[in-house]
């Protein structure tokens, strides 16, 4: 007798689950065909394996092996997984993982922030299941990528990951880690040749190329050590995405025969000239939309942040955003109020990358999806759906959005074969959505389940909620001013006493009475977190307090946490 899918008990509770030896039969189901930008009804999807085995009319007279797990696809979406084409494993997401770009060292050590990006790896790559991206693209980092790589491709609760090693530069940061640096500056044609070589052992999928022009410096004086980059690639059959922002650093690696730009030219609105050379070229696009005015958000301490950030993203890092309101300003950058006078949200130049976007879509280039999650503010997983909505800010349709973050990425990085659509011999990467996300966006975030290399994994047991993270979550949207993820953390019975046993509030609703005026008028509202203890299912945050004027409220919470939700909270000041 088949097993019907509301029955299947499918255990997901550890980092890695064992290969299912049953098919998986979807029917009846509306397929969302991203290549030709259309809704496919009454469509059976056989999965075999980690490999789709059959698309096709649905017909109930099909032979469907007894063994075989049935999931009635009636009502709802089946669409590929989807693929963020620029990330970087190195990066945490959070302050102070970029010291080339804001060095806070003194107050939290950079080995720290990489300390934490390995031992959180696992939980970082379930938040990108559970946001519906099943391929990851590292566009460069250390060589340690490979290593990630590889755990990636064991873990079927990790997206499949394509990388490549350290940037082949033409600067050097300072302040990276020199022990297995994500950046290594090149000074000539042949040592550009030779990290190439140096790379080809370890099977990168591309090659990249940080292509930085310094203030005063012509384009075309590193230009020779770019075009050796680009030869010696091909000549390993590699790709090579090249980071040039600017109009005369992408035209020139362009015309030196790249293939593909990993960020927007912010700097130029791009002319036809310019367009008919990535399409004679055929040159993808990624635009990276988001992630310049994010440095800016947390530079200014001006957060954008959505439901959607405080429920995907790891809520340790998000917290670590709102952290320069506490820090003192020793270090140039810090001053956040100073910062607000000089660094406008949204800029010049993130208006010229929309603007360009438009005109490269328009043009019919091959524009893909991808964040450079992992930079300061970009969040890994959660900043895609934001990566979405700029896009459609640009002028992009829906269609057009879906196959950016499919199929696309999967031509750009010469993958199609593998990934992007849902078709016979592809690898079983799909979303069942419970709506159609060619009619809204929002859509992409109702999924039912993610099918992973052939694995069902129902969504909502992809996020390890713990009494820490429940916590910490609320501090953040509490720091961020935002009523709806304040409330989302708590039971709706939970209670709020005033130590020992003095009634507060009740419910929800009494909670958004006592706290809604206070987000809307203290302005400058912020809680430090001291020092937590975490007991079970109890957590104690010791907690100062500014914005009420000149002196820094001190109280101690106790959080108590029943079913997965604050239950109870005990303030003593």
């Amino acid at each position: 007798m088949k097993r019907i899918i509301g029955i299947v008990k499918i255990l997901l509770l550890h980092t890695s689950i064992q290969a299912q030896t049953s098919a998986t039969w979807i029917t009846n189901v509306n397929l969302v065909n991203t290549n030709e930008g259309k809704i496919q009804k009454g469509i059976t999807v056989a999965v075999e394996g980690s490999t789709i085995k059959q698309v096709g009319k649905y017909n109930p007279k099909f032979k469907i092996p007894d063994s075989s797990i049935v999931i009635d696809g009636s009502g709802k979406y089946l669409m590929p997984g989807m693929v963020d084409g620029h990330i970087h494993f190195f990066q945490s997401g959070g302050l102070y993982t970029r010291p080339d770009a804001l060095n806070l060292g003194k107050f939290y050590a950079y080995e720290k922030d990489q300390q934490w990006i390995k031992d959180n790896q696992n939980d970082l790559m379930r938040r990108y299941l559970a946001c519906g991206i099943t391929t990851v693209i590292d566009v460069g980092g250390p060589f340690s990528n490979y290593e990630i790589k590889k755990n990636n491709a064991a873990n079927l609760l990790a997206p499949n990951a394509y990388v490549t090693g350290p940037l082949i530069s033409t600067y050097l940061p300072p302040n990276l880690d020199e022990k297995d640096p994500p950046i290594i500056k090149v000074n000539n044609e042949e040592e550009a040749r030779e990290l190439v070589r140096r790379q080809s052992p370890y099977h990168p999928d591309f090659i990249k190329i940080w292509y930085i022009v310094l203030p005063g410096q012509p384009a075309e004086k590193t230009l020779p050590i770019v075009k050796a980059t680009i030869d010696e690639s091909h000549k390993h059959n590699l790709k090579v995405a090249v980071h040039a922002t600017e109009y005369e650093t992408a035209k020139l690696a362009v015309e030196a025969g790249c293939d593909i730009l990993v960020h927007s030219v912010d700097d130029k609105i791009l002319d036809p000239a310019f367009l008919q050379l990535l399409k004679n070229k055929n040159v993808t696009y990624i635009p990276t939309a988001i992630v310049m005015s994010k440095y800016m958000e947390v530079f200014t301490q001006q957060h954008r942040l959505t439901m959607h950030d405080f429920i995907y993203a790891n809520p340790f890092m998000l917290g670590t955003l709102s952290d320069l309101q506490h820090l003192p300003a020793t270090e140039p950058g810090m001053e956040f109020k100073k910062n607000r006078e000089r660094l406008k949200i949204p800029s010049k130049e993130d208006s010229t990358m929309l603007q360009n976007l438009k005109l490269v879509t328009d043009a019919g280039i091959n524009v893909v999806t991808g964040t450079d999650a992992g930079n300061i503010g970009t969040q890994h997983a959660s900043s895609y759906y934001i990566e979405l909505l700029a896009m459609q800010q640009a002028g992009m349709s829906n269609a057009q959005i879906l196959k950016a973050a499919t199929i696309n990425a999967a031509k750009g990085f010469g993958k199609e074969a593998a990934i992007g659509s849902i078709e016979k011999g592809k690898w079983a990467n799909l979303l069942l959505l419970n709506k159609n996300p060619l009619d809204s966006l929002q859509f992409i975030n109702d999924i039912d389940y993610v099918i992973n290399r052939g694995q069902l994994i129902k969504r909502d047991t992809l996020l390890q909620v713990t009494p820490e993270s429940l916590v910490q979550q609320q501090l953040n949207a509490y720091n961020a001013r935002n009523m709806e993820a304040f409330l989302e953390p708590f039971s709706d019975s939970v209670e709020l006493f005033e130590f020992p046993n003095v009634p507060y509030a009740k419910g929800k609703e009494n909670m958004r009475k006592a706290y809604s005026s206070m987000f809307e008028q203290v302005k400058e509202l912020h809680c430090k977190l001291e020092n937590r203890i975490v007991l079970g299912n109890t957590v104690i945050d010791q907690e100062n307090v500014t914005g009420f004027g000149p002196a820094t409220l001190k109280a101690v919470a106790v959080y108590k946490i029943e079913n997965g939700k604050i239950r109870q909270v005990y303030f003593i000041q």
